[in-house]
């Protein structure tokens, strides 16, 4: 039987706070509970699921240059990092994975700084308004990104 592909979820800043920073905007799901349901979905999609979560830029790209070694795709929610980090997206762009950019919220109801992705950019594709469900579409996404690159 083949191993499972290997996929990356990575949160950035503050995610680890959720379920109780700012709940209106990003509910009461805590970031434990994300995780344990990637990691089912994963599973469920045959694909191994790796979930990190660093308030450092550093760690996240040094996470992401690693990924090369060893995942298939990378799942990311850099959460503010997302509108100012270029050493980030040059990572992204470095390891050439395919990669979905997750946002709990919709970043395009919100303030207008919010509305630039430097990772947009580098993404395969864009997942966000749907609160937790939102990465569950991107490890759906990712599976069939994954079956595609298999079958060609």
């Amino acid at each position: 039987m083949a191993k499972a592909p290997a996929v990356l979820v990575l949160n950035g800043p503050n995610l680890n706070l959720l379920g109780s920073r700012e709940p209106e905007v990003y509910g009461r799901t805590t970031l434990a509970e994300i995780e344990a349901a990637c990691v089912a979905r994963g599973k469920e999609r045959g694909l191994a699921v790796d979930c990190r979560q660093s308030n450092a830029e550093g760690d996240l790209v040094t996470w992401v240059q690693e990924a090369r070694g060893g995942h298939r795709g990378i799942v990311l929610n850099a959460g503010a990092l997302t509108h100012t980090s270029i050493a980030l997206l040059d990572a992204v762009q470095a390891v050439a994975l395919p990669l979905i950019e997750v946002h709990l919220s919709n970043i395009y109801r919100r303030e207008s700084f919010r509305h630039h992705s430097y990772i947009s950019r580098a993404a395969t594709g864009t997942i966000c308004g749907f609160g937790p469900q939102s990465y569950l579409l991107a490890l759906d996404a990712m599976a069939r990104l994954l079956k595609t690159e298999e079958e060609v």
